[in-house]
């Protein structure tokens, strides 16, 4: 259902508002570069600084730009209220997102069983195909493989991105999980490992200024052209890790300055990188070949 390279949208601001026309022209650019498939109101679009109305508005303004096009849309519902999660994920369906994402419930810090009730909650509430995600790093919480195989039989829970960094749990995931569970990585860097354990694409961050060449790679892996994954890989490291190096998005932002996709501009408590980042992120981009 899903597969590929798929891109954690950012949300351009512009003298503190969502640039709804911004971002429309971004989400335009990602279709015609190749992205297969776009993820708004994730952790890289800044979701926890837009109101309710900025959340359902920027997924409609997506809806509305891929309405037509054939890729999917998988609209960021999360919230560590059970409650929230379910509004916000009705009003995905009723805009007619593909898909909603939601993120481990964060800070209230939910056993293994308040994760599994939570998100069979929502899955019985709203009738769409929704995807879990591990992020522990940015929730405090780890969904573990065996909650994830326990989810995965709930009727409408139909796959996860997995930013966890640890290579074993697609397979292990594989091996227990229904079949045709989806896995995606919400990690770059290791992105093409995490497939080569039985994941079937990565929901990136560095799709935001590199579709073009994030569709290619994935492309090429399903081709088994491993050489060209490998070059392409190559020049995408430097910067997978550049826009890392402090906390996302405010790098990708930056980046996407530099190709004339993003005004840059951060919500608080977000702000801009340091120029030691700035210039790792511009040295990635040559690199890559983004920028002169």
């Amino acid at each position: 259902m899903f597969s590929g390279s798929l891109v954690a949208l950012i949300t351009p601001f512009a003298k503190g508002a969502v640039d709804e026309k911004g971002f429309e022209k971004f989400v335009a650019w990602q279709i015609s570069e190749g992205t297969d498939g776009l993820v708004p109101c994730g952790t890289t679009g800044e979701s926890p600084t837009l109101s309710y109305d900025e959340h359902k508005r920027v997924i409609d303004i997506c809806i509305q730009t891929a309405k037509g096009t054939g890729v999917p849309v998988i609209a960021g519902t999360g919230s560590n209220s059970t409650d929230e999660a379910i509004e916000l994920t009705r009003h995905a369906k009723k805009s007619g997102a593909d898909a909603a994402m939601l993120v481990v419930p964060y800070y209230n810090k939910p056993t293994q069983e308040g994760l599994y009730r939570h998100f069979k909650a929502v899955a019985e509430a709203v009738d769409i195909p929704i995807l879990l995600y591990n992020v522990p790093p940015r929730t405090g919480g780890d969904m573990q493989v065996e909650t994830v195989i326990r989810l995965s039989q709930v009727p409408g829970i139909v796959g996860i991105k997995d930013a966890s960094y640890d290579m074993a749990r697609p397979t292990l995931t594989k091996l227990k999980a229904k079949k045709g569970f989806i896995q995606l990585s919400g990690e770059d860097a290791s992105a093409m490992g995490f497939m080569a354990q039985g994941g079937d694409g990565c929901i990136s961050v560095t799709a935001n200024v590199a579709p073009r060449l994030c569709a290619e790679m994935h492309d090429a892996w399903k081709a088994r052209d491993l050489d060209k994954v490998f070059e392409i890989q190559d020049r995408l490291m430097p910067l997978h890790k550049a826009l890392f190096v402090e906390t996302s998005p405010g790098p990708v932002k930056y980046a996407a300055e530099l190709i004339g996709q993003s005004k840059g501009e951060l919500r608080l408590p977000l702000v801009e990188p340091g120029e030691a980042t700035r210039k790792q992120v511009r040295e990635a981009m040559v690199h890559a070949g983004l920028i002169n």
